[in-house]
């Protein structure tokens, strides 16, 4: 598209022949016009016949071509993602947000709203934050909650505590290995919920480029057929849940089973449920956890 005198219409119209040309998804041509534009989608087609400006179409063309041609995601192009009616910053240090994380706290809600009716305090905990979407939700919808959030990339916790901030979600961050960092202290954690790393390194040329060359190794591959940080986070905690807790995490959606064996198996006196996710594949499995004490010292 060389034409700069050019409607913001025309510019659309090229960009989705463009990106469909090249085997992408037209609707990123409108998020990036909006982007680009600094306009909500609200009035976007009430201005469509007007002129785009040059600035904005060079810079416009520029991310078409390079989403098209190299599958950079949108979100790194224009560094927000939207989850859970907010606005996120995100870029190529944390996993892009996804709609089936907003279903895990959805699903989560239901249960921490079961344990708030005895009105005593709870703490909640994040493994793997990463951009701290599940840890900053969680604070914002339970305010009078105690939260924490981990993450062993000190890179994915500055943005995550950039989130908070600019959220106004008062969380307290911590780096390590799922639930190192609070393994040697006395507090109990009534919620744990974690969207881990769950992807089989055996899948990986499977994954959209999208994915797959953008998205950080360390928050999508695990080993033991993508198993192993639930088995490591189930180790751990054994020794921090409070008498009876909640477990809350997401999944593939072949991992349901095996999961859920999981936490029977580290916690006997379990009720786990595996939910399934809007489109009807397994991706969550919930758990109300009583802790085994002779375990826990």
């Amino acid at each position: 598209m060389e034409n700069n005198d050019t409607t913001i219409q025309g510019a659309l119209h090229w960009a989705s022949l463009f990106l469909t040309e090249h085997h992408r998804e037209q609707n990123v041509a409108e998020i990036l016009l909006c982007h680009h534009l600094g306009v909500p989608r609200s009035k976007f087609f009430a201005i469509l016949r007007e002129k785009i400006p040059v600035q904005v179409q060079e810079k416009f063309v520029q991310d078409i071509k390079a989403h098209a041609k190299t599958g950079i995601p949108v979100q790194h192009l224009t560094g927000y993602e939207m989850f859970y009616g907010r606005y996120f910053h995100v870029n190529d240090k944390v996993l892009i947000p996804r709609p089936e994380t907003e279903e895990l706290i959805l699903g989560l809600n239901s249960y921490i709203a079961h344990i708030s009716s005895a009105g005593q305090p709870i703490n909640m905990i994040d493994l793997g934050t990463g951009s701290g979407i599940i840890a900053v939700t969680l604070k914002l919808e339970w305010p009078a909650t105690k939260v924490y959030a981990t993450d062993i990339s000190a890179d994915a916790l500055m943005v995550a505590k950039q989130n908070a901030v600019s959220l106004g979600a008062d969380v307290i961050f911590m780096e390590g290995n799922f639930l190192q960092p609070v393994l040697d202290s006395r507090q109990q954690i009534d919620v744990i919920v974690s969207n881990p790393p769950y992807i089989s390194y055996a899948e990986k040329d499977t994954l959209d480029d999208t994915v797959k060359n953008f998205d950080p190794e360390l928050a999508l591959f695990a080993e033991q057929d993508g198993l192993a940080a639930y088995h490591t986070i189930l180790t751990q905690a054994q020794k921090v849940v409070a008498d009876t807790a909640i477990l809350g995490f997401e999944i593939g959606h072949q991992q349901g089973t095996k999961v859920g064996e999981l936490v029977s198996r580290f916690f006997p006196n379990s009720d786990v449920e595996v939910r399934q996710d809007i489109n009807g594949k397994d991706r969550m499995v919930f758990a109300t956890v009583k802790k085994d004490k002779s375990t826990s010292s």
